[in-house]
């Protein structure tokens, strides 16, 4: 019997320096090169101009008295001074608190109070959201909270100052008081904290190390060949790692540019990006991919330049991977899989896969990385091919989650593995698959089914352009199949139609129950679907509350 473990061995070994070392580096090395645009702020950076800045910043910090080991929270959407505050952070050891857009107040006080943050840079709003007002709202009970620091024009009501304002301090503050700082950063010390989407109560602060998330953002770009001459089109918020690993410190680690399309998705500017900036990388979930293959304009673009990307964030459909690589022209492009709390990315396709081998799986181990699938109830190690829980473990996995040992100890245990809570099978070359989630797998009448194969199945219907599948309650077989389904546009299909198409095709029991016509679904602000919320809907809709009731073992 072959077990379900596997291991990254690599030639190259991992990076011991800080952020800020591995940024001087590539500034010496690449200063001519562009390293940041921001189409919506008009902004352009090369290497040296983007290391000036951050420099800047960071000694404008250091004189307004941020200490090692700080934090200094961030609420903003995309822009360049997310970047810089990014850096900045690295550079004097402070711990960058990472804060989703979509917060509001109550979700804002819990991560400001939570990581203790005593500086915050915020903008001044997102879409309908008043920053300014949510801000002035919480900050009475945040005592830890001493200064506020607003991106953008307008008043500076109370205590807080501008952006400039900020940077004028920097005066105040040598390149000798930089050093001395900086000699005293080590590798592993924390230097991020990101909140975590939990699908039930509040969110938990992972927190990074500087060898975490610069080594995961190297070996991203490694794999997806990154070099100084790529361009990579980034839509994806530097909130989350997907931004700010994936996509910022892989660019940096590469000297690669990043171009920001806007301060959030939108999928006519990503390809307008694409082709005005000549990108040749394009990162994206897939409602993000399907948004901009929906496009009626579409075929008007020019997207020759690409190369490669990842698709990340939620299972990638195999139908929308087909479109986006022969219709995108991103034949090299990779699916990436991890967690916040792997820094994140454990498995990831190369470009060198097969089609068949980058569409049906999430690619193969990272280097210095380890992964075993495990029988969730006995937490033995299962044969290749057996559904079990994965787990990952290795330099990716945070220190914790900030100030909860009680939460750190529960997914993380004493040999230091990481318990991700997705269900996976290892294919016996090694490659994984990812098959769900362990609470949304849908257990019908002691038949255990995978959203994930029904959906793929469902992909290939003509009519469909996106389809979830969860599990709702029932009195008979404890759970039923639920199918929310979203038609491409000028299309028609019924219940009756669908359950027709799946008949003979897959196993019966597997075949929706229930089919919910929608226009979208409920998501994050990465675009992650939230399952949860559509039980709660379908739960109300179809007037399953009694069978939800019921108390199961």
């Amino acid at each position: 019997m072959q077990r379900s473990y596997v291991s990254g061995p690599s030639d190259t070994p991992l990076i011991g320096r800080t952020i800020g070392e591995e940024l001087d580096r590539v500034a010496a090395e690449h200063g001519g090169r562009e390293a940041l645009v921001s189409r919506h702020q008009g902004l352009r950076y090369t290497y040296a101009e983007l290391n000036a800045a951050v420099d800047e910043a960071a000694r404008a910090l250091l004189a307004s008295g941020v200490a090692k080991g700080d934090r200094v929270g961030i609420w903003s959407p995309n822009n360049a001074e997310w970047v810089v505050v990014q850096y900045a952070t690295a550079k004097i050891g402070a711990i960058l608190v990472n804060i989703n857009p979509a917060y509001r107040t109550h979700e804002l006080r819990y991560a400001l109070e939570r990581s203790g943050v005593s500086m915050l840079v915020a903008a001044r709003g997102f879409r309908d959201a008043d920053y300014v007002a949510m801000i002035e709202d919480v900050r009475p009970g945040l005592p830890d909270l001493r200064e506020v620091v607003l991106l953008g024009p307008g008043d500076t009501p109370g205590s807080t100052i501008t952006w400039e304002q900020l940077l004028e301090r920097s005066e105040g503050c040598s390149d000798d008081d930089l050093e001395q700082r900086r000699s005293t950063l080590d590798f592993d010390d924390p230097i991020n904290i990101q909140y975590t989407s939990g699908t039930t109560g509040f969110p938990k602060g992972a927190t990074l190390s500087h060898h975490n998330i610069l080594n995961n953002g190297y070996f991203i770009g490694r794999r997806m060949r990154l070099g100084p001459e790529d361009r990579i089109c980034l839509p994806v918020p530097f909130y989350h790692c997907f931004g700010m690993v994936l996509g910022s410190l892989a660019a940096m680690t590469h000297a690669a540019a990043i171009v920001l399309p806007g301060e959030a998705f939108e999928a006519r500017a990503c390809l307008e990006t694409v082709q005005e900036e000549r990108c040749t990388a394009l990162y994206g979930v897939p409602t993000m991919f399907i948004a901009e293959l929906s496009l009626d304009d579409f075929s008007s673009y020019r997207l020759d330049s690409l190369r490669t990307g990842i698709m990340a964030g939620s299972p990638c459909p195999v139908e929308v991977m087909k479109r986006v690589m022969s219709q995108m022209h991103m034949d090299q492009v990779t699916i990436c899989y991890g967690m916040t709390e792997t820094s994140p990315v454990s498995f990831q396709s190369s470009v060198d896969d097969d089609i068949e081998t980058r569409v049906s799986t999430v690619g193969s181990i990272h280097p210095h990385v380890e992964c075993k699938i495990v029988d969730p109830s006995t937490g033995r190690t299962v044969p290749r091919g057996t559904p079990g829980e994965l787990l990952t473990r290795g330099y990716c996995v945070m220190l914790g989650y900030w100030n909860d040992p009680e939460a750190t100890a529960e997914a993380i245990d004493r040999a230091r593995w990481m318990h991700t809570g997705d269900l996976a099978v290892m294919r016996e070359d090694g490659y994984v698959n990812i098959v769900g989630r362990i609470k949304d797998m849908i257990i019908r009448g002691g038949e255990n089914i995978y959203p994930r194969e029904i959906e793929e199945f469902l992909y290939s219907h003509p009519a469909i352009e996106d389809v979830q599948v969860i599990g709702v309650p029932d009195l008979k077989y404890g759970e039923e199949v639920c199918a929310w389904v979203k038609l491409k546009e000028g299309a028609s299909l019924t219940e009756e139609e669908l359950r027709a198409y799946c008949k003979g095709k897959i196993a019966t029991y597997k075949i929706p129950r229930y089919v919910r016509f929608t226009d979208n679904f409920p998501m994050t602000v990465t675009g992650k679907i939230q399952k949860f919320k559509m039980r709660e809907t379908s739960i109300e809709e179809l007037g399953l509350q009694e069978a939800a009731s019921q108390r199961t073992a």
